[in-house]
C-alpha cells in the first residue's frame, strides 16, 4: 500500500482494527497507524484477503478507526510459542475482569491449534463472555503469518481485545452453506488437530481418491476446496467444519485448524456459489440488530470461500450488507479459521469455511 486515503490524525478514536496482505507487514502503513491514532489500542494480522466496506482486496491494509464512549477497551498477548490453551488461557486471565461482555481475538494461522485457543480463552472468562475472531492469513500459501498487538505484526503471536460494559451491545452469527457429498465416515484415530485414520484407513489416502490427482497434487491448498464436515455421533445439530492446513506425506496424516475428536462422524464438503451467498446472509440475519444508530460489523470469512467463489466474492459481502444496513460500517478479512458462537449451542467454537459476523454497537 502506498500510503492512506486520509493522512489527519484522529485522537478520538481508542481502537483500530487492521487487516493487511503478509506483504504490507515490511512496509510503513502498520507503524503509521500508531502515529495516526496516538490513543488507540492497534490490534491487526495479515489475511487472505481484507474487507472494506464491501470492498474485498488483497495486500492492502484495510484500517477501521472506532470511538467508543461508554465501553472500557483492554488488551493481552501472548505466544503461541506456550501451546495453543495456555496462550489462550493466559490471554482470557489477563481479560477477565466484572463486566466483560465480549472478546475479540486473532492468533497466528499455521502455529495455533484454534480449538485449543478457543477452549483456553473459553476456560478463563466463562461461558457468558461473546468470543469472536479469526486465524491469521498468508492467501493461500500457507506460510508465514502476522499478528500485532500495538506494533507491527510478528510471526507466533496471539492478541485480544476485551469489551466491558453494560451500553455495548454484541450481536453475532455465523453460517457456512457448504453441500456434503460422499459417504459418512468415522474418525478413529486422531490426536488433537493431526486425523491419521477414517475408518480404520490412512485419512490422506482416502482423501486423495476423492480428490483425484490433479487436485492431489496441490495438497494442502486444494483442500480449501473440499473440507470436512465433523459432528459428534449422536449430535449432528453440533457440527463443525474443518479445513486441511497441512499434510505429512510420510506419515499418511492430515493436520486441520482445530480439533479431530475421534469416534466423530465426517464427511467431504464442497461448495456451490449460490448456497455460500446464502450462508453469508443467514450470517448476517442471525447478526442484525434493530436498533437505530451506527455499529460496526466485523466479518471474519474464509480463505477456502475466498477462493471458491472467485470473482463472485464481492456478493458474499453485499449479501450482508443487504441485511445489516448501510448504517453498518463492514470491516473485516478472509481467515485460516473463525471464531464465534456455533449458531445452535451458543458455544464458542473454531469454525473453518464459514462467514462468521460480530456486530458492536453502544445503547444511548
Amino acid at each position: 500500500m502506498s500510503g492512506w486515503n486520509d493522512d489527519s490524525r484522529n485522537e478520538s478514536a481508542n481502537l483500530v482494527l487492521a487487516f493487511g496482505g503478509s506483504g504490507t507487514v515490511k512496509g510503513s502503513s502498520w507503524q503509521d497507524l500508531r502515529l495516526r491514532h496516538p490513543n488507540a489500542i492497534v490490534l491487526g494480522c495479515t489475511t487472505g484477503g481484507e474487507i472494506h466496506g464491501c470492498d474485498v482486496l488483497d495486500e492492502t491494509v484495510s484500517a477501521t478507526a472506532i470511538s467508543f464512549e461508554r465501553t472500557e477497551l483492554i488488551a493481552a498477548e501472548a505466544d503461541v510459542a506456550e501451546g495453543s490453551y495456555e496462550a489462550g488461557r493466559k490471554i482470557g486471565l489477563q481479560l477477565a475482569r466484572r463486566g466483560l461482555k465480549a472478546l475479540f481475538v486473532l492468533s497466528d494461522g499455521t502455529r495455533t491449534n484454534g480449538s485449543d485457543l478457543v477452549r483456553g480463552l473459553r476456560d478463563a472468562v466463562g461461558p457468558q463472555v461473546v468470543l469472536a475472531g479469526g486465524l491469521a492469513g498468508d492467501g493461500p500459501n500457507f506460510g508465514t503469518t502476522y499478528v500485532g498487538l500495538n506494533a507491527v505484526p510478528m510471526p507466533g503471536k496471539v492478541a485480544a481485545i476485551g469489551f466491558c460494559g453494560e451500553k455495548l451491545n454484541v450481536r453475532h452469527g455465523s453460517s457456512g452453506g457448504w453441500d456434503v457429498f460422499g459417504p459418512q465416515r468415522r474418525i478413529t484415530r486422531a490426536k488433537a488437530n493431526v486425523l491419521y485414520e477414517l475408518d480404520g484407513k490412512p485419512a490422506l489416502d482416502l482423501y486423495k481418491r476423492y480428490l483425484g490427482p490433479e487436485e492431489a497434487e496441490r495438497l494442502p491448498g486444494s483442500a480449501l476446496l473440499f473440507p470436512l464436515r465433523i459432528s459428534p455421533a449422536d449430535k449432528p445439530e453440533q457440527a463443525v467444519v474443518r479445513t486441511v492446513v497441512g499434510v505429512d506425506e510420510n506419515a499418511r496424516t492430515m493436520t486441520f485448524a482445530g480439533d479431530m475428536p475421534e469416534g466423530y462422524c465426517a464427511q467431504l464438503m464442497r461448495g456451490n456459489f449460490d448456497r455460500l451467498i446464502q450462508g453469508a446472509a443467514h450470517a448476517a440475519e442471525q447478526a442484525h440488530d434493530d436498533s437505530e444508530g451506527e455499529r460496526v460489523a466485523i466479518l471474519v470469512s474464509c480463505i477456502g470461500r475466498k477462493l471458491l467463489l472467485g470473482q463472485r466474492i464481492h456478493e458474499e459481502v453485499e449479501a450482508v450488507r443487504n441485511v445489516l444496513g448501510g448504517s453498518t460500517h463492514l470491516a473485516g478479512f478472509y481467515s485460516y479459521g473463525e471464531v464465534s458462537p456455533h449458531e445452535i449451542t451458543g458455544s464458542a467454537e473454531l469454525h473453518n469455511q464459514t462467514m462468521t459476523i460480530t456486530t458492536l454497537s453502544e445503547a444511548a
